[in-house]
Formats: C-alpha cells, sequence, structure tokens
C-alpha cells in the first residue's frame, strides 16, 4: 500500500470515527432532551390532576350552596305568605277575637316577619363586613357566585394542561423518531412542541394569558 492510500485509509477512518462519535453525542443530547420532557409531562399530569379536583370540589360546594339558597328562599315565601294569612284574618276577623288571641296573632305575625327579613341578610357575627360568611340569602349567594369562580377558574386552567400534556407526549414520541431517524430537524421539532407544552403548563399553574379558544 503506497503513503497516499494509507493517508486516505486513516483519514476516512478518523471521518467514521467523528461522524459515529457525532451521532452518539446527538443521541444523548435527544435522550437526555426526551428524560427533560417527561419529567415535565409528570409535572403538567399532577396539576392536571389536583385542577380536577379543584373543579368537581368548587362544582359540588357551588351546587351545594345554591341548594341551601333556595331552601332558605322556600322557607322565607312560607313564613311571608303565613303572615300574610294572619294579617288577614285579623283584618276580617279581629273584632271578634280574644284581646289575649289578637296579641297571640300579632306576635305571631311579627316573629314570622322578623324572621323572613333575617333570611335575607345574615352575615357572620364574628366577621359582620365578609359577604362570604353568613347563612343570609344574600351571603349564601356571594358564596356560590364565588365558588362558581373557582369552577371556572379551574376548568380553564385544567384547558392548558390538558393540551400541554398532549404537546408534550407528542413531543417526546418526535424525540424518540429524532433517535432513529438521526433526524435534527425533527429533534428541532420535538423541541419547538416541548416549548409550547411548557408555555401551556405555566398557564396553567399561573393563568398569564387566555387561550385563543
Amino acid at each position: 500500500m503506497e503513503a497516499v492510500d494509507a493517508a486516505d485509509v486513516i483519514r476516512e477512518l478518523r471521518e467514521d470515527r467523528a461522524e459515529q462519535e457525532a451521532e452518539e453525542r446527538f443521541r444523548s443530547v435527544v435522550a437526555l432532551a426526551i428524560a427533560f420532557l417527561a419529567t415535565l409531562l409528570a409535572i403538567a399530569s399532577l396539576g392536571g390532576g389536583n385542577v380536577g379536583e379543584d373543579m368537581v370540589h368548587a362544582n359540588i360546594k357551588a351546587s351545594d350552596t345554591w341548594a341551601f339558597f333556595q331552601a332558605k328562599n322556600i322557607r322565607q315565601t312560607s313564613l311571608n305568605l303565613a303572615a300574610d294569612e294572619m294579617e288577614a284574618t285579623l283584618l276580617i276577623h279581629g273584632n271578634s277575637l280574644s284581646p289575649e288571641a289578637h296579641k297571640n296573632l300579632q306576635e305571631k305575625i311579627e316573629r314570622y316577619r322578623a324572621t323572613s327579613a333575617r333570611y335575607d341578610s345574615e352575615p357572620d357575627p364574628k366577621a359582620p363586613n365578609d359577604s362570604l360568611r353568613g347563612e343570609g340569602k344574600a351571603q349564601l349567594a356571594a358564596q356560590a357566585r364565588d365558588w362558581e369562580r373557582q369552577r371556572d377558574k379551574a376548568r380553564e386552567r385544567d384547558v392548558n394542561f390538558d393540551y400541554s400534556e398532549i404537546f408534550f407526549q407528542i413531543a417526546i414520541v418526535l424525540g424518540s423518531v429524532a433517535i432513529l431517524a438521526l433526524s435534527r430537524p425533527i429533534f428541532i421539532t420535538s423541541l419547538a412542541l416541548g416549548g409550547v407544552a411548557t408555555v401551556l403548563m405555566l398557564n396553567g399553574y399561573f393563568l398569564l394569558f387566555p387561550l385563543p379558544l
């Protein structure tokens, strides 16, 4: 073998070795990226699971609070009807009633009216200025609307986590394809989708911006 041929063989071997080392480095980088994306996917899944529980809990609390509100409203209507009936009785038969019966009816009317008025607003005596504490209709309505706001906020966060998990999964699959195909464009696409998924995950936790959906 001539010296020139030997040099060519050595150069080709070095190029092959350099190419193999580059491929191994590429595979290692992609593998690390996939591991990182999988970690972020786990974090997004955890956030999505917690938000899902919050959404269900807030929805149940809102329904229960509105049911309590409705029960108060029904009870208030019953008291007002009873008071109206007794007032009609006094108006029609007041002269024929004994003073004791007249007084008894009047006391009941006043008691029913007072109870009915209390049902409209019954703040917590420990926090009279807090509209979310108490058992009057005004307080119950405020509590129910607050639970509804929490439910809607949790639903908005949940959508971000859902899309985030989808993009993370696609990014991981593309990363695996990039390793097999030794394709940098596919790897770049995987990283781009991972970036989108990360932004959505952060938005799921902090609601930095509304989704255009």
